[in-house]
C-alpha cells in the first residue's frame, strides 16, 4: 500500500527532531454547499532540524517514531 503524502505549514519547531506541521483540507457543508477549510496538526520526524516555523513542507506516512509520531518530513517546499 502506497504511503500518504501531505502538504503542510510548520507551526512549532520548538521539540528536538519534530516540527508540528499544519494540514487545510477543503470540505463542502452537506446543507449549504460552502467550502469550509478544515485543519488538523501532524507531528512529523525532521532528523536534521531543518525546518523552521512557516515553512512550506510535505509530509509522508511511516512507523510509529513515538507515541505521537508517524510521519516524517519528506522536503522543504
Amino acid at each position: 500500500m502506497p504511503k500518504r503524502i501531505l502538504q503542510g505549514v510548520v507551526v512549532s519547531d520548538k521539540m528536538d527532531k519534530t516540527v508540528v506541521v499544519k494540514v487545510e483540507r477543503k470540505v463542502k457543508h452537506p446543507l449549504y454547499k460552502k467550502y469550509i477549510r478544515k485543519s488538523k496538526k501532524y507531528s512529523a520526524h525532521d532528523e536534521a532540524n531543518a525546518c523552521k516555523q512557516g515553512d512550506a513542507v510535505l509530509i509522508q506516512e511511516c512507523r510509529p517514531i513515538s507515541k505521537n509520531k508517524t510521519w516524517e518530513v519528506v522536503t522543504e517546499g
